[in-house]
């Protein structure tokens, strides 16, 4: 099987829906994408927020998060089934993974250039501030 990939998938559900119907909506989406051998590592509803701009006569919607790892076929799938959705208003996928090791790999750098600076920057110890023994062998 290829390398496991991290998404974060975020869809906006019609206003007129309720708790029930975005529950049962959230979960099918969820069971959708354990069926095709991904996980669903983090869920977050958002809640009802105001649009940038209007979507099918509507002004606000209701924002899910779903963070996923997988091969990608199942985020191939899911974006099929939110496609045919009518209570979908809106959805976009992100492949995360390669954003996520990039920023880790300059956190890395920075706390290497922040130990050496802090390194260079540290005081020397009483032996180094000392004069040389050989200007008192010469007095």
């Amino acid at each position: 099987m290829a390398e496991k990939r991290t998404y974060e998938v975020v869809f906006i559900i019609d206003p007129d829906a309720n708790d029930d119907e975005v529950m049962r909506l959230s979960e099918s989406l969820q069971k959708i994408i354990t069926s095709q051998d991904g996980t669903v590592t983090k869920t977050e509803m958002m809640g009802r927020r105001q649009l940038a701009y209007e979507i099918k006569h509507k002004k606000e919607g209701i924002y899910v998060l779903l963070e996923t790892e997988g091969s990608g076929r199942e985020i191939a799938e899911l974006e099929r089934r939110m496609r045919v959705n009518d209570r979908i208003l809106r959805y976009i996928t992100v492949r995360v993974d390669e954003d996520r090791r990039r920023a880790d790999k300059f956190k890395d750098r920075r706390t290497r250039k922040a130990a050496k600076k802090a390194n260079k920057n540290k005081p020397r110890d009483k032996e180094s501030k000392a004069q040389p023994e050989f200007e008192d062998e010469a007095a």
